[in-house]
């Protein structure tokens, strides 16, 4: 089977040809920004993390292993397990990016996500 393509994105970015499936994954919606304008494909906020964690990680970089990991294991729960399954069948079927609020893509809940879809890992 291939590996899935799968991006990490800023929502508030402009569609692409790479983008696929346009996922917002955040559990709020973006600060300014319209549905129009996000054009996107689903937005699955209940793979997103917990409040307390959000909070506790702060998006400081020092704390991204860490969350990462802490991330993964809220990842087990029922609902978001059942949305993470979603994910992984959208990006067999074509490319997908999976879209964040966040400065700084590469250290958010999208990066982790993008990283069980192709890495094909597991949460445990």
């Amino acid at each position: 089977m291939p590996r899935p393509r799968v991006r990490v994105g800023r929502v508030y970015d402009a569609r692409t040809a790479e983008d696929g499936t346009r996922v917002l994954v955040d559990r709020l919606w973006p600060r300014g920004l319209t549905k129009n304008r996000a054009d996107l494909d689903e937005w699955c906020k209940q793979i997103a993390p917990s409040a307390a964690l959000r909070r506790w990680y702060g998006h400081d970089p020092t704390r991204f292993a860490e969350f990462g990991r802490r991330y993964r294991s809220e990842l087990a729960d029922p609902e978001r397990a059942a949305a993470l399954q979603h994910l992984r069948e959208l990006a067999q079927q074509r490319p997908m990016a999976l879209l964040t609020a966040t400065r700084e893509v590469e250290s958010s809940e999208a990066a982790v996500l993008v990283d069980l879809l192709v890495a094909g890992s597991t949460t445990d």
